[in-house]
């Protein structure tokens, strides 16, 4: 199975020829190519979500949504939106501190660009592949809450302030019980690779891990409240509470550098979704079991046919974002559904009732395996985990690619 990085560095080797590629040229290329492909998703999701909020908020409210630019659906109105925030004046306060003050912004984009490093589009389709990729999104999305306390601190107005301290307590209370929760299938699949993790739940939707067991059953809505809340979304955005705190930790933000703060929200937004997707949704598998068995065997027959090994990433990829932007409609439709609640109240659900049910799920997702063993009075049988036989199977799936292309290599040399 081949990865992502390696198609377009081996592409690229083969481009340069001979000459060039002791310099490492292919490498440099291909980073940049991953780079620029990645700034697109970065910067396209908000672009849709911030129309699809404006049009499920509109017919929520009994009203169109924007219909003006951009046809009958007004599905230009976020690029009008973006080029009227870039014309506008770019202010700092006087009593602002400069150099934090303009720079929270960036620290926010960073934290949830980063993220999108490691997110697998597809089968082998993500820019850096680790096998701790898990553990390497929560940490850098934790990063954020650096530039909400920056934005808050640096702006001078006590309104930030305050909107600053409290988001930074609700998003450290709240990483506690989402990356409990995001570990309740980490426990049945048997490692934190996005990619194995994807491919594990290969074959129908009986295989995806939110039907695993109970505990990862339940894990994946608690999973979901806790990452609307790590959004910052409603109702939970007690930190842009406009009614008490004027515009939170942004209030003083204006132009440019006010719209990085909300496409750093709507690329976490889908990045928390095409986690849960990926972790109990089967990832970029479609759930119909012939048709996930006919796209694995297109993407390991790559050496044979290389477009339908691409047509299946292709289908894969769309089939993972069409996930991803499921979770994201269903935080736009629970802001514009649910009223905001009390801070206490918010610090309340987290830490006596998500924290305790999270540590209750994961404590149960690791004595299941057990009690299936012994509800099946089989004594002798040891449930295998599901990342030995993933990897087995990617393990027997490259080896046979090795062979294809070491049988074509000595074609090509005896012609």
């Amino acid at each position: 199975m081949m990865l992502a990085a390696q198609s377009i560095a081996g592409f690229l080797e083969g481009l340069v020829g001979d000459t060039f590629s002791g310099w490492g040229i292919q490498h440099v290329l291909a980073a940049a190519i991953h780079a620029v492909l990645l700034v697109h998703a970065f910067a396209l999701s908000p672009f849709l979500f911030i129309w699809l909020e404006r049009k499920v908020s509109g017919r929520i409210q009994d009203r169109l949504g924007p219909t003006r630019v951009g046809g009958l659906f007004g599905w230009l109105q976020s690029l009008a939106d973006g080029i009227k925030l870039v014309q506008k004046e770019d202010l700092c306060p006087p009593a602002a501190d400069a150099m934090l003050f303009k720079s929270a912004p960036y620290f926010v984009c960073i934290a949830s660009f980063a993220a999108f490093v490691v997110l697998p589009f597809s089968s082998g389709w993500v820019a850096v592949t680790a096998d701790c990729g898990l553990f390497i999104i929560l940490a850098v999305l934790s990063l954020e809450v650096f530039g909400i306390i920056m934005a808050g601190y640096s702006s001078g107005s006590k309104w930030s302030l305050f909107g600053g301290m409290r988001e930074a307590a609700q998003m450290v209370s709240y990483e506690i019980p989402l990356a409990i929760c995001a570990l309740v299938p980490i426990v049945a699949a048997g490692s934190l690779n996005l990619g194995e993790i994807g491919g594990m739940q290969r074959g129908g939707i009986q295989n995806w891990f939110i039907f695993h067991d109970p505990f990862t059953f339940v894990a994946f809505f608690v999973y979901f409240v806790v990452a609307t809340a790590s959004c910052k979304r409603a109702p939970f955005d007690l930190a842009e509470a406009e009614s008490e705190l004027v515009g939170g930790f942004h209030t003083e933000y204006s132009g440019i550098r006010w719209s990085f703060f909300f496409m750093g929200e709507y690329a976490s937004m889908f990045a928390v979704c095409g986690i849960a997707g990926i972790l109990f949704l089967g990832g970029w598998n479609t759930g119909l079991g012939p048709i996930d068995e006919l796209l694995y065997a297109a993407r390991n027959n790559s050496v044979d046919s290389p477009i339908g090994s691409y047509l299946a990433n292709v289908i894969g990829a769309f089939v993972f974002v069409l996930k991803g932007s499921a979770g994201v409609f269903v935080q736009i439709w629970l802001r514009w559904t649910l009223p905001r609640l009390r801070i206490d109240q918010v610090m309340t659900t987290c830490l006596k009732y998500l924290i305790p049910i999270s540590c209750f799920l994961f404590l149960g997702a690791t004595i299941w395996p057990l009690l299936l063993a012994t509800a099946t009075q089989r004594s002798s049988w040891t449930p295998e985990p599901l990342g030995a036989r993933f990897a087995a199977e990617v393990q027997e799936a490259e080896t046979t690619e090795a062979f294809e292309r070491q049988a074509l290599n000595d074609g090509e040399e005896i012609q």
